[in-house]
């Protein structure tokens, strides 16, 4: 079996080399998941600002369905954890220590209820391969016992699904992959 870090590398490589522009609709199933779960309920959803071949989740922003959605993106604080901040689409951001774009700090920061987590691979058990640096599970190992209500989306390609990925006891399990080809409901 492959470690982390070699998967990283490859799932990498494969992102880079397969990446396609989405149109809208990818995020069709997730806005009817939302619908259906969250009814008319005030909603704060996280997302991230894409980089490195990374789903184009600003697509969201062309779905009239995001007009009555307070949106999140993730600001990397100074004890190498993360807090989610407001954001609007034409909102300036400033770039981090990581050279990743971010909000301002202007507002309070909030628990979201629906987190769209980016990855690199994920496995038929909602496992996720992220960067390594442990952010988004460290963030829902501290949220979920307060708030088991978050709903964790891992955002992909259907062609970064691995067999069976290694996982340790900080590795936190998505409810759903959305990919191309819909949600996956695969636990």
């Amino acid at each position: 079996m492959q470690n982390k870090n070699q998967l990283r590398k490859k799932y990498f490589f494969i992102r880079k080399k397969k990446y396609f522009d989405i149109s809208p609709t990818f995020f069709n199933p997730l806005i009817k998941l939302i619908n259906k779960k969250y009814k008319k309920k005030n909603l704060n959803l996280s997302i991230y600002y894409p980089a490195s071949f990374e789903v184009n989740i600003l697509k969201l922003f062309e779905l009239d369905a995001m007009n009555k959605i307070k949106v999140f993106l993730p600001v990397i604080t100074g004890s190498n954890s993360m807090q989610f901040y407001k954001w609007e689409k034409h909102d300036v951001l400033q770039i981090n220590k990581f050279g990743m774009l971010e909000p301002f700090k202007l507002f309070k920061n909030i628990v979201p209820n629906i987190m769209l987590i980016p990855l690199l691979a994920y496995d038929n058990k909602n496992n996720r391969l992220g960067y390594g640096g442990g952010f988004y599970d460290r963030y829902l190992k501290k949220y979920l016992k307060m708030h088991n209500n978050i709903l964790t989306i891992g955002i992909a390609f259907s062609f970064q699904k691995h067999h069976k990925l290694p996982v340790t006891n900080y590795d936190i399990k998505l409810n759903h992959i959305l990919t191309e080809k819909g949600i996956l409901n695969l636990k």
